[in-house]
């Protein structure tokens, strides 16, 4: 295993239709679709259920009422049919009560050595005032309950896996509400703020909460996003939209050198985001980054759905999105095939469609980069706690009353699952010390989330994460099962060590289920912060090696102890390995295709970017 290039697969060839590449073969083997059960019709004049699920929603957040009792009713019956695990949960009980009055003795004499110290990711004590009494003492009881809570929630034999990580979630949140912390009596850091300040960090506090309230209520962007505009500061590499039908545009952005790479590339974002976070700032921006470098860039922009919108499912998504870019491009640049990268669900939505063109011979694709995309689901990181058939019902019956998920749902949903970092320390910093962070581009961009349509959510949920049907070769197109060992398109993949949403071990799974080269990269940072890894940002470092598709698989944990780890970002890297998969440059091709009917329709960044 090396860091080096990955070597070129050859692709089986078939006769195929250049006007329709995806035409599928004439024998058909016609397979049972997963499983998208539809509510059954009221048998009276009468339908309360949906109504009343949707409404129930809108005070619990989304979250199934009937999912949580059931991981609730599994985790209390099963410990009350262990004895032994009582018991031990007593002993425990009483061996920390005897540390802590221990502690809480020493704590009195000034000894600050903890008697149990804060997770890794656990920041919130890391000030040196948590050392001094009696502050040291209020955390130390609060993490030695938060460990007890662990043990009784989980290690209970015969309680499903499910239900145990859902409860220890739900525990560990209710735990964080009442930390030291978040209470300005027992957190330092706001006391000695308000002596310093004369209570001032409150009436400061008071006013900031007010106006996010105010906002909130009209719906408005927060407090300092007005500075960041599309099309002004963000989103500005310059380019046309040469493409649009109802679900997208497609921005051809404008070369800046004489000569460019002969391969273009395609970026197909996730439509759970706008296409810019790839296009912030003009120093943030991977889009200018690659055009600075050589590169023939297009860019999927993703409608952003409405109610009428409700049937659009993921193979609308495909057809009108992957497939219908990818025609385009190539009425502009001919004979060529193209580099295609995928962010996300952008990425999902790449592999399945590359594994369709595969097995229906379509040589359409010369590379494929996945940027923190997921292929299996079965570990699917904290997502996966609240994805189950009572969940997910619960959801369908929210979004059908609407034809959509709502972006409030979505922020609320992402913001539950990292509550210490977006909840509970920005109500600290901004209400309590009066202090609100500043506001930047990755943040804007944060602040304009997108819609998603009834139908196509409901298929996502189902077919990917319940039934994982992508990886398990059930997932059909064109009435054929595909699979990603058809893919032998090389493969460049990124994940992240801090993502929430794709695992970076659920990521690494890639190399599992294809039959191609992955080079596979894992960078510091987050689901967002660690992509948009600019060259020169600091603190940034990555790992990297190319796994052949005739090699011994290596697990995730041994990859990491043989993988080249190197400082900086991982950006230079993946364009060294863009060019070694690219022919001599040549000059850039035109602007859209007139004779062809792609006439440039407005500047980058196009229409659909600006809906709301």
């Amino acid at each position: 295993m090396s860091g080096g290039p990955a070597r070129a697969l050859p692709v089986p060839t078939r006769a195929i239709s250049r006007a329709s590449p995806l035409e599928p073969r004439t024998e058909k083997r016609h397979l049972p679709s997963s499983r998208v059960p539809s509510r059954p019709e009221p048998q009276g004049p009468f339908s309360f259920d949906r109504p009343f699920h949707a409404a129930m929603a809108q005070a619990t957040m989304g979250l199934s009422p009937a999912a949580l009792v059931q991981a609730y009713g599994d985790w209390a019956l099963h410990l009350f049919l262990s004895p032994d695990k009582q018991i031990a949960l007593n002993e425990r009980a009483r061996r920390q009560c005897i540390r802590y009055l221990e502690y809480c003795l020493r704590a009195l004499l000034n000894q600050t050595d903890f008697c149990i110290d804060p997770l890794p990711q656990d920041k919130r004590f890391i000030n040196e005032d948590w050392r001094q009494w009696p502050f040291n003492v209020f955390q130390q009881g609060f993490l030695l309950s938060q460990q007890w809570w662990h043990k009784a929630t989980t290690d209970i034999y015969g309680f499903s896996k499910h239900h145990e990580d859902v409860v220890s979630f739900i525990v560990r949140q209710l735990l964080d509400t009442v930390s030291p912390t978040n209470f300005p009596a027992s957190n330092p850091e706001i006391i000695r703020a308000t002596a310093q300040q004369g209570g001032f960090n409150f009436l400061r506090g008071a006013v900031n909460f007010w106006e996010d309230a105010r906002r909130a209520a009209m719906g408005s962007s927060p407090v300092g996003s007005e500075a960041f505009e599309v099309g002004k500061n963000l989103a500005t590499a310059r380019g046309k939209v040469i493409y649009r039908n109802r679900l997208i545009e497609l921005i051809q952005y404008e070369p800046v050198s004489a000569a460019v790479y002969p391969e273009p590339i395609l970026i197909v974002p996730a439509w759970i985001m706008k296409y810019y976070i790839l296009d912030l700032s003009p120093e943030n921006s991977l889009v200018q980054y690659l055009v600075a470098h050589g590169h023939t860039v297009f860019m999927i922009s993703w409608k952003n759905p409405r109610a009428q919108d409700r049937d659009l499912g993921l193979d609308d998504y495909r057809k009108l999105g992957l497939t219908a870019a990818l025609d385009a491009i190539s009425e502009i640049i001919s004979n060529q095939s193209v580099h295609c990268v995928g962010y996300c669900l952008g990425g999902t939505l790449l592999a399945l469609g590359a594994a369709a063109m595969a097995r229906m011979g379509a040589q359409r694709i010369r590379s494929i980069t996945l940027f923190a995309a997921q292929t299996d689901f079965t570990e699917a990181g904290e997502l996966m706690l609240f994805i189950d058939e009572a969940q997910v019902a619960f959801l369908e019956d929210m979004m059908a009353e609407k034809g959509y998920l709502d972006t409030k749902q979505l922020a609320s949903a992402f913001q539950f699952l990292r509550s210490n970092d977006l909840i509970w320390s920005a109500v600290v910093q901004t209400y309590m010390l009066g202090e609100r962070p500043p506001m930047f581009d990755l943040m804007a961009w944060n602040a304009d989330p997108t819609r998603l349509p009834y139908r196509m959510h409901s298929e996502y949920l189902r077919r990917l994460f319940l039934d994982n049907d992508l990886a398990e070769g059930r997932y059909v197109i064109e009435d054929h099962p595909i699979s990603l060992r058809d893919i032998r398109a090389p493969i460049f993949c990124v994940s992240t060590v801090s993502d929430h949403i794709a695992p970076w071990r659920s990521v690494y799974k890639i190399q599992m289920l294809t039959d191609a080269n992955v080079t596979f990269v894992l960078s510091n940072g987050g689901h967002n912060a660690g992509i948009v890894s600019r060259p020169g940002h600091p603190g940034r470092h990555y790992q990297i090696a190319t796994h052949n598709w005739d090699e011994i698989y290596v697990d995730p944990d041994a990859w990491r102890q043989i993988a080249t780890l190197r400082q900086g970002s991982w950006w230079p890297a993946w364009v060294s390995w863009l060019a070694r998969l690219s022919g001599r440059r040549i000059a850039p091709p035109p602007m859209g295709a007139p004779e062809k009917g792609l006439v440039p329709l407005c500047d980058a960044p196009g229409g659909y970017v600006l809906e709301k």
